[in-house]
């Protein structure tokens, strides 16, 4: 009876505190206080003492056939995204890559499904001056999937962390936002087929280009940043989250991507506002940079919008259409637990 007893103790306490979805897992599990020289857990990069006057960020992300892309994906685009959204972890705390793993865990070995697959990868990390320089492989027994580290460097003091939006700053998004989505949802058969959409949005979601050049311009210039993996309003509720604030976004003011202008318009918000696989920032800066920040994005070759405000934490999160009215029934982001 004793042992059974101090057995049922242990499942209730076990049970005290849900996990909803993987931020609770992560926050109650893998949130241990790191080194006071160091940034852990809750970003999107980990930060270590580097050389001096630089930190080392980091980041890792797993892909998981039929999780995160679908069985038979071209192998190409694939190693090619592998890195991309490793790559946009880095541009979200404004760092330059410096080096990248690699772990690849496959039911079997296809030289040409390989050949494609490192042709991919190796295009980017050659573009993005981020090299390949160790990983691991191993057999999986059943699917494939890919783990990428990658390692930058950002100056010390000047990374753009989530919890350093400040009431008042403006809200800034690179890119445009909803093709991803849209592309997934026709993939899945969500949406009626529509080969014309599907071509025009597909690219977004199978080949990413994360903005690597105004990532480590806003270092410094910028204060908060991640990137838009999710979905806008649960990224930038990380940001409101870590930083104390609320926000208010302009509806009009977001760079809805060309491809959706046809779509309903409950269509178009779904996949703007909740949309994930875009792999641009979010970020916020002063509203005395503006002039700054447009010059640098020009400089980068990147498109930059201005979509609206941090404001007093107790205001939270609203999104506003064009005359200034709160919007209702806004979608939700992506989560894997969800």
């Amino acid at each position: 009876m004793g042992p059974r007893h101090g057995h049922r103790k242990a499942g209730r306490g076990l049970h005290e505190v849900a996990l909803t979805n993987e931020f609770d897992l992560i926050a109650r599990y893998f949130s241990r206080p790191a080194p006071t020289t160091y940034l852990g857990v809750g970003d999107d990069c980990a930060l270590m003492p580097s050389v001096p006057g630089m930190q080392l960020a980091t980041s890792t992300d797993l892909l998981i056939e039929g999780r995160h892309f679908f069985s038979g994906a071209e192998p190409r685009s694939l190693g090619h995204k592998a890195l991309a959204v490793n790559l946009s972890d880095l541009a979200a705390m404004g760092a330059t890559p410096a080096a990248c793993l690699l772990g690849l865990s496959l039911p079997e070995l296809r030289p040409d499904w390989l050949e494609a697959f490192a042709d991919g990868f190796y295009a980017l990390a050659d573009a993005a001056g981020c090299p390949l320089v160790g990983g691991d492989t191993t057999r999986s027994p059943a699917g494939i999937v890919v783990s990428v580290t990658v390692l930058g460097h950002v100056p010390a003091g000047k990374a753009l962390r989530r919890d350093a939006a400040r009431q008042g700053d403006d809200i800034w998004v690179s890119g445009s936002l909803g093709a991803a989505d849209i592309a997934l949802r026709l993939l899945t058969g969500e949406l009626p087929p529509d080969p014309a959409l599907l071509a025009a949005t597909r690219a977004a979601l199978e080949h990413p280009e994360p903005p690597l050049a105004l990532g480590a311009a806003l270092a410094g210039v910028a204060h908060a940043a991640l990137d838009i993996s999710d979905g806008l309003l649960q990224d930038l509720g990380h940001i409101l989250q870590a930083s104390a604030c609320g926000a208010q976004l302009e509806y009009p003011a977001l760079p809805v991507a060309a491809a959706l202008a046809a779509l309903p318009a409950a269509q178009q918000l779904r996949a703007v506002l909740g949309g994930g696989d875009v792999y641009q920032l979010c970020f916020t800066a002063a509203a005395a940079r503006r002039e700054q920040i447009l010059a640098l994005a020009r400089s980068c070759g990147t498109r930059v919008s201005r979509v609206g405000r941090i404001t007093a934490r107790q205001d939270g999160l609203q999104v506003l259409d064009a005359a200034g009215r709160p919007l209702d029934a806004l979608p939700s982001g992506f989560d894997h637990f969800s």
